[in-house]
Parts: C-alpha cells; structure tokens; sequence
C-alpha cells in the first residue's frame, strides 16, 4: 500500500460568522492524483489554503503532517521550502513581465545580487519543455493565451522543486483542447512520481485523471474513494457534494416566448483595441425575442466575449460598425451608462475584475448599478438601500450571514448571485451573460439555471455564452455558433447537439 505524503487531521477554521471547516480529515498517498470536490463553500479552497500556509498555523485548529513530520507553516514560503505549492484559480502572473521574469519572481538566479539573465533564460526553456511549451521565454505573459499561462504557472510551481501540486480549478478558463493538454500533463507528472490535488467542478475531468476523490460538503469531510475500485460515477459525486440527487441538471423550464425581436444586432463590426487593423468582428447578425434564451458558442478566441463587450456600450473593440434595434427602435449606445439606461444588462465572465467590489459589502454590490433607485434628490437613502438589498438577497438565496458581509468572503457561487443581482437591480429587458456558471458546482448551478429560466418567464430576453456546449444545449432555446468572428449558424434547440455545434464552430462559414 502506498504510503502517505499528506495527512490533515481534525482541521477547525472559524471565520467572522461562519465554520468553515469543521473537523476535516484529509488523507493523500504519495504518487496520486487526489480531487478534491465540493460546492461553493464547501471549504475546499479554505483547506488547501490552511496546508499552504496562506492561513497560517494558529488560526486553525488541527494538524498537518507531510512526510511524516508535523508542520506548523506560519506563511507560503515555509510551505513551498518543502515542496508544497499550490496555483489559484486566478492566475498569479504579471502580465507585463515575460515569462521567465515570472517564472523566478521571487526566486531570480543571480550571482552576487545581480540576476544571471543566460541561467534565468536557459532555466526558463527547460523548465518550458517540461511542460511542453513551445513559446520564447522571453515572450511577455499578456501576449500568450490563457491555457499558455497556466502552464506557466506549472513551470513557476516546477522551479520550486514541487512534491505536492495543488490545482484550484486549473481548466476552468480553458478551451477543450487546452484542458485535454493539462490532464494528459499531469498523468505524465504522476509517471514520475509527483503528487497532485485538484480542485475541479468538471466532474467528467476527474473521473478521468482521479486516482482517489475526497468530497467536502458544508465543511465537513463526507467520503473519501478510490475511483477504480468503487466503480465511482457522476451521480454518486453529485449526490455526495449537494446531500440528494440532482436526477435532472437542468430545471424544468415554464415558456413565455414571443414572437417580438426584443433585441437585434445587424452588421456589426469590430476591430482589435490595440492591433486597429485586426478584425474581431465581422458582420455579426442575431436577435433574441422576448422569453427566449438565446446561446453563443465559440472556441477560446472566437469573438464571444469580444461581441458582448462592444454591444454593452462598446466597452472594447474600435472602429465599431453596425446597428443596434431595440424594440424595432434603432438605439445607440453611446457607453455602458447608456446601455443601462436602454435596458441592457451584461454579466461578464471575470466577476472578479469587472462584476465586483469584493472588498465592498454584499449590499454595496447589489445596489451598484443602479443607486438612483435608492436615492432621493441625489442622496442615498441608506434604509432603503438596507431594504432593496434583503430582499435582492433573500430572492436569489443569497447565502451570507448578512449583507454587510464583504463580498470576498462568499464562495464563487455566492459571488455569481450578487453580480445577477445588481444587475436584476436595473431592471433590464436585455440580459447577456458571459460565462454565467464559470467555477461553480453543480449545486450552484442548477440555482443560477432556475434564476434565469425564471427571468425568461417573466419576459427578459436572455443571450447566454457558454465555453460548456451541454450548458447550452439543456438552457437555450437556439444557439448561434461563432468562428473567427463571424457567426457561422443559428441551430434551433430542436437540430442542437455537441457535434452539430462543434462543425460549425470549427468552420468559417457564412450562416
């Protein structure tokens, strides 16, 4: 039997009005690709910061043993000196700096104080081809893709002589192929030996690389299995992470569709911001009706996030072209306050960056976008705010102990809500939603699906991208197909399936 390389006993973690671990026991076997699963706020990532060091010994209670020997790591840095290190969902690199700059941030090959850029350079490319990436290391981080990045990231984590990897949602942001190409990585890794822990929602993913999975729910440890030998399938995993089953991921749906394009873009047109010469949209036609849900698929670098931006009041993109109609009304929107103002709403894919104050409270977030509702003559009305916030709270099931609570306190779930809801706030006709249920379980996401499945039956129309072609296929009543920045097809739910979509966002064709 395969020894132990990590034993976490009996951890305790209290924050400001909530457990969130309550008695955790964690075991991992040397050599094995151990998931690590749960809901939003099950405490998985709370746990893996408690054994690296980011929550540091004494604000918990309980033991770490690793290789034998009890460790009380008072930072990151005593975690990472023994092997320990662990990638976050979001990425820590510079974007401005190369690769190699990132790679030894922190940790630069110099000689007498004075950085050896030849050993930093030729440490970089091997360190590279570990991983099996072909870019120059002198290439700046902004400038390669995202599934590019995390294997930098990986790369920075080989540097520090890793012997246990921790990988909190490592394919979330990629693309099939992109995700394929990590995995595969890691089986390659556990070939020589190395340990790994893995956060993941993508449950197919860890069915497929999982030696054993351990699922945490509420903060507390409920079952640990080998994957192999307990024959272990989607439906147990679900059943374990939300306490009952989840027969249909997809809620029953009550359609309200009429025949009245609510929304339409006509010929429009974009280029890049930077690169004005670069093409990113190229004579993009759709329209949704009012009750409909309408899906966008693409690959990574189709154009999706791209076309919503530059309709949310031209947010990105320059030399943009085309028309807008609302309500079979030409409309302009001039910048994103005006789109606001025409009844369009837009839910980005990066909450963190563009959804959220996270060092605000609960209630600061939600009233955000629209504060002229909670105002009398230009002041605030605090108590009305208080009561608009409740009740935004208690009907998208909001779970916080309160909504002064900072929003960086709630899981990516709680999180998800509180960006719809601020945008429920504005009361839009109009509600594009980009990566809606991006690092969110499956418990999350059938509450943010019967969100919007009751949205579209109170009449809002509803344009949903999605990276997760069954996400869309079970949500949207039909679904545009991006390649290249051109849409390539408009496939009513009816003809839908993941092969059908996937031909026409692999071809450049004209729909």
């Amino acid at each position: 039997m395969a020894e132990m390389i990590l034993e976490m006993k009996s951890i305790t973690k209290t924050f400001p009005g909530v457990k969130a671990l309550d008695d955790v026991n964690f075991k991992v076997k040397q050599g094995e690709i151990h998931a690590l699963i749960g809901e939003n706020g099950a405490g998985k990532s709370t746990l893996m910061k408690v054994l690296s060091g980011v929550h540091p010994h004494g604000t918990y209670d309980g033991s770490i043993i690793f290789h034998g020997k009890e460790c009380e790591f008072k930072n990151i840095n005593e975690s990472e000196d023994l092997g320990i290190v662990i990638i976050h969902q979001e990425l820590a690199l510079i974007p401005e700096l190369s690769i190699a700059e990132n790679i030894f941030l922190g940790n630069e090959q110099a000689r007498k104080g004075v950085i050896d850029w030849n050993k930093t350079i030729t440490e970089t490319k091997k360190l590279l081809e570990k991983v099996g990436l072909k870019v120059d290391p002198q290439e700046q981080i902004k400038n390669i893709g995202v599934g590019q990045q995390q294997l930098v990231e990986i790369a920075k984590a080989l540097s520090k002589e890793v012997k246990l990897l921790i990988l909190d949602e490592p394919t979330a942001a990629l693309n099939e192929e992109d995700s394929e190409n990590l995995l595969n990585l890691l089986l390659e890794f556990k070939k020589q030996g190395m340990t790994s822990i893995m956060i993941s929602h993508k449950l197919k993913e860890l069915l497929k690389v999982s030696d054993t999975i351990t699922v945490l729910r509420d903060g507390q440890t409920i079952q640990s299995y080998g994957v192999k030998e307990n024959e272990v399938t989607e439906a147990r995993i679900i059943k374990d992470m939300v306490g009952r089953d989840l027969s249909n991921l997809f809620p029953d749906r009550t359609y309200n569709i009429k025949d009245n394009k609510v929304f339409e873009v006509k010929n429009w047109s974009a280029y890049h911001p930077l690169d004005t010469e670069k093409k990113i949209l190229d004579d993009v036609n759709l329209h949704v009706k009012q009750g409909e849900i309408v899906g966008i698929a693409g690959l990574m670098g189709a154009g999706r996030t791209e076309l919503a931006m530059s309709i949310f009041g031209k947010s990105y993109g320059k030399r943009i072209t085309g028309q807008l109609y609302k309500g079979g009304e030409e409309v302009t929107f001039k910048d994103v306050p005006d789109a606001v103002k025409h009844g369009v709403a837009y839910v980005s894919e990066n909450r963190k960056e563009y959804g959220l104050i996270l060092v605000d409270s609960v209630k600061n977030n939600l009233t955000l976008a629209n504060l002229t509702k909670v105002a009398n003559n230009n002041i605030l009305n605090t108590s009305q705010e208080v009561v608009e916030a409740e009740s935004l709270k208690s009907k998208i099931n909001i779970k916080t102990p309160s909504i002064q609570q900072k929003t960086i306190n709630l899981s990516g779930g709680n999180q998800q809500k509180v960006v719809l809801g601020k945008w429920m706030f504005t009361d839009p006709d109009v509600l594009i939603l980009d990566e809606p249920t991006r690092g969110i379980d499956v418990g999350a996401k059938f509450e943010i699906y019967k969100l919007i499945n009751e949205l579209a039956a109170q009449g809002k129309s509803i344009i949903m991208i999605s990276s997760e072609l069954p996400e869309l296929l079970g949500m949207c009543d039909r679904i545009y197909t991006l390649c290249e920045g051109k849409i390539t097809g408009d496939i009513p739910k009816e003809e839908a399936n993941q092969e059908t979509l996937m031909t026409y966002m692999t071809q450049n064709w004209r729909s």
